[in-house]
């Protein structure tokens, strides 16, 4: 792959993807980690398939209708989704600020599953990860070989229990490995110390020669995409990040 030559801060409206609008059937499905179980959702696009598959990673809020509507915004452009939710098994409060590392092999065990599933192609995957999902992401670009892209919505590009220097002016070393299309979305009004982390992971797949894409969204601010006080340029932000989204996995994606 080739790197993106420069940054794309721009809101144009992208036209539909082909499938886009079709109903996904949703079945709620589980898996285990020893004694512990994951509950997770499974969208499948209609016909009997295999379709091509995206492992959703939800953030710090948790399971619930923002990340229902966050990937459903994917579901609906013809893409078969699994969304775990791995907090609940763990007790995991809404908005936790330290990271549990045991949550790391919950969302990977989500990889092993897929392969079960008969209606998807398991042996390629794309991971969209959401705020502290993106760093389970990268986790997962740079460990698993079944990963074909990465996508992360204004997502954490370190390890969140790392001491602050590292926080400021480091990126996650997991950044270093990996060699996949990697697509970063966040607005121009987030945190500043987030900005700073992706366009440092950003520029440093550029250095590497890996394909890499940033999306950043003028007047758009921490979780653009399902605020309940959105603005009108984050609506349009918002249907126009799932958009380009859709096309990027399903450019990787494609068979």
């Amino acid at each position: 792959m080739t790197a993106l030559r420069g940054l794309l801060v721009v809101l144009v409206l992208l036209p539909p993807s082909a499938g886009a609008g079709a109903a996904a059937q949703v079945r709620d499905v589980g898996y285990r980690n020893g004694a512990v179980e994951i509950t997770a959702r499974l969208y499948l696009p209609p016909g009997e398939g295999p379709h091509p598959v995206v492992l959703f990673v939800h953030g710090r809020r948790g399971w619930g209708e923002q990340a229902e509507g966050q990937v459903q915004r994917i579901a609906r452009h013809g893409l078969a989704v699994l969304a775990p939710d791995y907090h609940s098994p763990r007790f995991i409060p809404t908005w936790p600020e330290s990271h549990d590392p045991e949550t790391e092999k919950d969302v990977e065990l989500a990889l092993d599953f897929l392969k079960t599933v008969r209606a998807v192609r398991a042996d390629k995957v794309c991971v969209v990860g959401v705020s502290r999902g993106g760093y389970h992401a990268i986790l997962l670009a740079a460990k698993r070989r079944e990963v074909a892209c990465v996508v992360t919505y204004y997502g954490h590009m370190v390890n969140p229990n790392a001491p602050e220097p590292w926080q400021v002016y480091r990126w996650a070393p997991e950044i270093d490995r990996i060699a996949v299309p990697s697509l970063f979305i966040v607005g121009s009004e987030d945190f500043e110390l987030r900005r700073m982390g992706i366009h440092r992971a950003f520029y440093r797949l550029l250095e590497r020669g890996v394909h890499a894409e940033l999306r950043v969204y003028p007047n758009a601010r921490r979780a653009f995409d399902f605020r309940a006080d959105q603005r009108p340029e984050e609506k349009l932000a918002t249907e126009d990040a799932a958009r380009w989204t859709a096309q990027f996995l399903r450019r990787v994606l494609a068979p």
